[in-house]
């Protein structure tokens, strides 16, 4: 991505805050997601450069180098021990190849060239630099998120690889890749690719940590009665019974039926709260028993 534009390509400008920039990265990234755009090669490109974009301006430290040296901020270290000052040379003899120094390596500089011209070559020591590591957004449902998943993406070389996401990871996960970032430099070791985990809203339950909430249909008569109703899980139904008299809103906890510890085998709880149901449609006799039970109960 060297010569471009960061902000541009984030759709942001210089001054723009945190929150700005991981706003702008989550709206682009979502419009050119491979799997929104299968077989699109051109949003494909633009999602690489995307996260790239992202990878830079999203790290305060980075962004500063970013913003002082440009799409040389990976040698911000090495203009600062030069004393901050760019200088561009070309030693090719077609003049293609560019070098940047600082002024402190001047001296340097001249007694290569000048022990180069005796020898009819010129060298300057590379050193070895790992590879960026790569965000990847992934949006699972919640009951991938329970049992795991797997996905197949597309990495910056053209390679199509099989990732997997663990049981029990939440929204903001991090799944760490080893390996399958950016390519070092150098003969440097390459960075490490990191599944940036989205989980999509459920319309059952609500998640708290690794405990579930569900509310729980309850007629009034068991309620009132007692009995046992019917509670959903990720894993099924299960049974719950109801002691007399249980007033609207209680919740019964069920141990081991949320959601799994990441890296661990144990589970969450669900919480599963009664919400009463009022009979409708009374039948005249049903009318005349609740007037009966409101007289021998006034309050």
């Amino acid at each position: 991505m060297a010569g471009k534009d960061y902000y541009s390509l984030l759709g942001v400008n210089r001054e723009a805050s945190e929150r700005e920039i991981k706003q702008a990265y989550r709206r682009l990234a979502r419009k050119y997601h491979p799997d929104v755009n299968p077989g699109d090669k051109s949003a494909e490109a633009r999602f690489k450069q995307i996260n790239e974009a992202y990878e830079v301006l999203s790290d305060k430290e980075k962004r500063q180098k970013y913003d002082q040296f440009g799409d040389q901020w990976q040698y911000a270290d090495q203009f600062a021990r030069g004393g901050g000052q760019r200088t561009s040379w070309d030693f090719s003899q077609d003049g293609a190849t560019r070098v940047h120094f600082g002024e402190d390596e001047f001296g340097g500089l001249f007694d290569d060239l000048l022990r180069g011209f005796g020898t009819g070559t010129f060298s300057h020591r590379v050193h070895p630099r790992r590879g960026q590591d790569i965000d990847y957004p992934v949006e699972i449902t919640l009951e991938e998120a329970y049992r795991g998943a797997s996905r197949i993406i597309s990495l910056d070389n053209g390679e199509r690889l099989e990732v997997k996401i663990p049981p029990g990871v939440k929204h903001g996960s991090r799944v760490r890749i080893a390996g399958k970032g950016k390519q070092g430099y150098a003969g440097g070791t390459s960075g490490d690719l990191y599944l940036v985990i989205s989980v999509k809203p459920h319309r059952l339950f609500e998640r708290r940590g690794d405990d579930l909430y569900v509310e729980v249909a309850v007629p009034l008569t068991v309620a009132v009665l007692g009995g046992e109703v019917q509670v959903p899980t990720l894993k099924g139904k299960l049974a719950l019974k109801i002691p007399p008299e249980t007033q609207n809103g209680r919740a019964f906890r069920l141990a081991g039926q949320g959601m799994p510890h990441l890296d661990n085998s144990s589970c969450g709880d669900l919480l599963a709260k009664v919400n009463v149901v009022l009979p409708t449609n009374l039948s005249p006799q049903e009318k005349e028993l609740f007037k009966q039970f409101s007289q021998l109960r006034p309050d």
